[in-house]
């Protein structure tokens, strides 16, 4: 893990990015950090890392006594893209706003996406878990509700997890959803013009977890209100700290 760049902000947080391979990622700690739990923050498939939303989490979060990392998935962000890729996530777009049928778009290229985004997030993980800084204690948070599924089964290491929306989930994470079992925080916008209500619902019901806990608010999309991140570091508090 090579840094590349660092910044302090008046709340205490430094900011770094770094490069793991070919991987390009982003390093949020607290200024009091000493084996601080370290959180996993990806956002929807497509979107880079430096997602002005994701940011503002990340830094709230690391605020509160957490490492953030995020990485940007291939094809995004800082990588490099594929005319491919770009014209599958034209066309889910079209689909979308035109209230056409996504799926099975949707499965040929977020399914192979979350299969290859998973082995870089763990060998990000392994690297960060090496830094003095960084305890042994890792949950997940995002809106890239597949992604985090395909880990929680995958990677024991993540003993718990915050989900955003989840009404598009590939077949194979929707039946992997039974056997995630550590506790969860699934936030749903019950207006989300992109994700489908009542999938969220049956996601969050195929869930195996014994604590599963719901949070809805009316609105769309990008409206999740600012206390279900103050709500949902919490939930971290409770289950990492």
């Amino acid at each position: 893990m090579h840094f590349t760049s660092e910044q302090r902000f008046d709340d205490g947080v430094l900011e770094r990015e770094f490069t793991l391979g070919e991987i390009p990622g982003t390093l949020w700690t607290p200024e009091s950090a000493a084996a601080a739990p370290l959180i996993l923050m990806a956002h929807n498939n497509g979107l880079p890392k430096a997602e002005p939303r994701l940011v503002a989490r990340a830094r709230y979060t690391a605020a509160r006594g957490y490492a953030v990392a995020t990485i940007d998935a291939a094809g995004c962000g800082d990588r490099p893209r594929s005319a491919a890729a770009e014209q599958a996530r034209a066309e889910i777009r079209r689909a979308m706003q035109a209230g056409e049928q996504v799926d099975e778009i949707f499965e040929s290229f977020i399914g192979p996406l979350v299969e290859n985004a998973v082995p870089e997030w763990q060998t990000t993980l392994d690297a960060l878990l090496e830094l003095p800084e960084i305890g042994s204690r890792v949950g997940y948070s995002g809106g890239w509700t597949a992604l985090g599924i395909r880990l929680a089964v995958a990677e024991p290491r993540i003993a718990a997890a915050g989900f955003f929306a989840g009404g598009y989930v590939p077949r194979v994470q929707r039946e992997e959803a039974r056997q995630v079992t550590i506790p969860l925080l699934f936030l749903l916008q019950w207006d989300d013009e992109g994700n489908p209500r009542q999938r969220a619902l049956d996601l969050f019901d195929a869930f195996g977890s014994k604590e599963k806990t719901l949070h809805a608010n009316l609105g769309g999309h990008t409206g999740t209100p600012w206390f279900e991140l103050e709500d949902g570091c919490r939930f971290l508090d409770r289950h990492l700290k």
